[in-house]
């Protein structure tokens, strides 16, 4: 709870000071004539599935539904931007993704009562998104802007290859390549010696993660496609 306040302060902290600044002068004002920016992201992120039932499935083994159950995580990536225009950038962010997403299998016991498993798939991502930056004409120091494009993914942690016949515990198998479309805003303000941005993006799955095993926890599944939700924290000079 401290370190969200401290958070939140130093945010208002930026912008009030981007404003008034703004007021008063104008902060990098060559900063949109350079056709390169490099930077990183600080981001958090929160992710769970779209996943859809066999329609041919008829919730046998007891089985009464399938839950999401969002779990959290966080991003550590890198900035290249190519300013083609003022108001259009193409950006390139290779990095880290951290994610967990849970499901909560809910089973009808013999007594009437309810048992709830939840099987959790971790991931550690190196993604390579490609996006297109829209942004609006500065107003003093603070400008806002649009993201638009898509993500390939590699799953660094991938348990595709474990054997769930000789495990104690029964996974759910994904594939260890995904990839996404990408879509999100946020705001720039530019400081004084480098311009500072708050975003926020979803990312939604294309292909089917699931490795189907027929297993209690997989075959009622027909697919499982990742979505997640990320909060960045944008540093660029």
């Amino acid at each position: 709870m401290h370190k969200r306040i401290v958070l939140i302060a130093l945010l208002l902290t930026i912008v009030s000071g981007a404003f008034a600044q703004g007021v008063k002068m104008k902060n990098l004002p060559s900063f949109d004539y350079k056709k390169y920016h490099f930077g990183f992201l600080l981001s958090t992120n929160t992710s769970d599935f779209f996943f859809d039932y066999r329609p041919d499935f008829t919730f046998q083994d007891s089985l009464l539904g399938i839950e999401n159950v969002r779990q959290s995580g966080f991003n550590l990536a890198l900035l290249a931007s190519l300013d083609l225009t003022p108001n259009f950038h193409l950006r390139f962010i290779p990095g880290l993704s951290f994610q967990d997403r849970g499901l909560n299998y809910r089973f009808l016991l013999e007594d009437g009562t309810q048992d709830i498993l939840l099987k959790r798939t971790e991931s550690v991502f190196l993604d390579f998104p490609l996006l297109i930056k829209l942004r609006t004409n500065r107003v003093g120091n603070v400008a806002a802007y649009a993201l638009i494009g898509g993500k390939y993914s590699i799953d660094l942690q991938s348990q595709k290859d474990v054997d769930n016949a000789v495990e104690s515990d029964v996974i759910i198998k994904l594939q260890n390549r995904d990839y996404s479309i990408d879509a999100g805003g946020g705001i720039d303000f530019f400081l004084p010696y480098f311009k500072f941005s708050i975003e926020m993006k979803t990312a939604f799955g294309l292909p089917n993660m699931l490795i189907q095993e027929e297993s209690r926890f997989s075959a009622p599944i027909e697919s499982l496609r990742t979505r997640t939700f990320i909060f960045s924290l944008c540093f660029e000079g």
